[in-house]
């Protein structure tokens, strides 16, 4: 009885051992179920580090998988930090080498942080946040161009993903869900159809809401009265922060477009206007409205010159 004994307790704790090993859930993730689990996250980093949530949205997606790689599920790593100084849990992982030590973290929610951090902390990722904060193509070719992968299609890939799920909307404040319209979210997240506006008249230009700015006000009184940040006006205005409001200027509320309304094709510019100006009147994109008529930053038109509103200048 003794030798039995002995024979079957070690084929208990083989057997014991194998119902403790780490098994993937049965179901995955799809690629829809993610990103509204964490675009939000994505989008209130992006207010506050000033990291496009398309960008993050697209790199969490290609190097978690969608959230079912091994490094996700057994490490909350959803963008596939190595430990490099990291004093924090740590977990192992096959990669460019065998056995390579990533970061691992208690939620999903602290591998976006980190994310963030580590690329705001890093000199060689600063010349990304000089970028159009809307140009997802450049953030994906610098953060190639920087070494965050060893994928040499790593910037076409990001790009795909962004188009492919249309992660664009997120950098605007749009909703990427099925039927999503064009929607703004607030900093605790919540997404509203309009901001609020107390006693404002909000109109709408180009499909985009703005005020009118009133005597003494300024880009953070407006930005607390909506619920905004203030380098959200900054940006969506194309002004530098701390910059100052005259009366009668349009402030927009969201970002501007690309292009004018459809049946506004170009202006004729009047004495004294500048290209911000004509930006503001619009609802254009300064740097988008420069690139379609071929000019440069601080470069200024003349009166009667044309400026092309839709499509670039013919020439």
């Amino acid at each position: 009885m003794k030798i039995l004994r002995l024979i079957i307790l070690p084929a208990l704790l083989i057997s014991a051992c194998k119902t403790i090993r780490y098994t993937p859930p049965a179901t995955s993730v799809t690629r829809s179920e993610y990103i509204a689990t964490y675009s939000d996250i994505a989008v209130r980093e992006m207010r506050r580090t000033g990291i496009p949530a398309s960008i993050k949205m697209a790199q969490a997606i290609l190097e978690s998988g969608d959230g079912n790689s091994t490094l996700a599920r057994r490490g909350n790593n959803h963008f596939g930090i190595k430990c490099h100084d990291w004093a924090g849990r740590r977990i192992y992982h096959d990669d460019d080498k065998r056995n390579e030590c990533f970061r691992r973290y208690n939620t999903p929610e602290e591998s976006f942080l980190d994310h963030s951090e580590f690329l705001t902390s890093r000199q060689r990722y600063a010349g990304l946040f000089k970028l159009d904060p809307y140009d997802y193509r450049g953030w994906a070719r610098g953060l190639k161009a920087a070494g965050y992968a060893t994928n040499p299609q790593y910037d076409r890939l990001l790009i795909r993903i962004i188009e492919d799920n249309e992660l664009y909307k997120l950098d605007a404040g749009m909703s990427v869900s099925k039927g999503g319209g064009e929607v703004i979210e607030n900093r605790e997240g919540v997404i509203n159809e309009v901001p609020t506006a107390g006693s404002r008249n909000i109109q709408t230009r180009n499909r985009i809401k703005y005020i009118i700015a009133n005597q003494g006000d300024t880009y953070k009184s407006i930005s607390s009265e909506m619920g905004l940040m203030s380098w959200e006006l900054a940006r969506y205005n194309d002004i530098p922060p701390g910059s100052s409001i005259s009366p009668g200027d349009i402030i927009y509320l969201q970002p501007k477009r690309i292009r004018a309304q459809r049946g506004v094709e170009t202006h004729k510019v009047s004495k004294g206007e500048t290209m911000w100006h004509i930006s503001q009147l619009y609802g254009v994109r300064l740097a988008r409205l420069l690139r379609r008529n071929y000019m440069e930053a601080g470069e200024e038109p003349s009166p009667g010159e044309i400026i092309y509103l839709r499509y670039d200048n013919p020439r």
